[in-house]
């Protein structure tokens, strides 16, 4: 797997900086930003100290959006629970539902919102699963960096890969299972705003390997079986037309 923090238009340079720095510390190599160019400037490079090579080698992003076409796992983090979801973790309980993935997330995202707001609700919603901080008081809240830091010790003991050590995607992927999913639950006439689909997405991410494998399965049965419902019903209408 490999595991990218990604960095939302980040006012601060000294704060990329940082985070960089917080990350070679602990093992990890890919920086990603939203619509920000703060790795280039030199505040951000004096707060690297020995990590100019993962600002130098950040990968840039016009949007959220674009991240989560590029990840098979968006992890959004957020002081407090949103949109009425029930999917946020705790940085610890986050490292154990990464630990069971496998080979189903071949690149998963931890995102990291504005220092002064935070994620918007649209950016939010597009994540597959939410986790934060606990925290004794409300305030004051974590720096940026300080918030990157954290996580990237606690993922630190997770078997985590290079870019050119990642296979190619694969049918089984959670990223794939997703995409099915969307195609599939209209098929059966299952809104994707209803509570079954929302219930459905909640709960994917938590999957393990494994069960990411038998629900591809489960898949591949209902897509059968809808494709000889809508053939049935083809013949049964050119016949009435005959």
């Amino acid at each position: 797997m490999q595991l990218a923090f990604v960095l939302v238009e980040p006012k601060v340079p000294e704060n990329v900086g940082a985070a960089a720095r917080a990350l070679c510390t602990m093992g990890f190599g890919e920086l990603w930003l939203v619509n920000s160019d703060l790795h280039t400037r030199p505040e951000a490079h004096w707060l690297a100290h020995g990590s100019d090579h993962i600002l130098d080698n950040a990968r840039i992003f016009p949007d959220l959006a674009a991240v989560r076409n590029s990840v098979d796992l968006l992890m959004g983090t957020s002081a407090k629970t949103r949109h009425q979801r029930q999917d946020w973790h705790g940085p610890s309980d986050l490292r154990k539902v990464l630990a069971t993935k496998g080979a189903s997330v071949a690149t998963a995202a931890l995102v990291f919102g504005r220092e002064d707001r935070g994620l918007s609700n649209e950016e939010l919603a597009l994540c597959d699963l939410l986790t934060g901080i606990p925290m004794k008081v409300t305030y004051p809240s974590l720096n940026l960096a300080q918030s990157v830091m954290l996580y990237a010790w606690e993922m630190s003991g997770l078997s985590v890969a290079t870019e050119s050590q990642i296979e190619p995607a694969g049918e089984h992927r959670l990223g794939a299972l997703r995409g099915r999913l969307e195609t599939l639950l209209p098929e059966l006439d299952t809104p994707p705003e209803g509570k079954l689909s929302q219930w459905v997405f909640e709960r994917l991410p938590l999957l393990s390997d494994r069960d990411i494998g038998f629900v591809h399965t489960l898949c591949s049965n209902i897509e059968r079986a809808v494709d000889c419902r809508s053939q049935s019903r083809s013949n049964s209408e050119a016949e009435q037309d005959g």
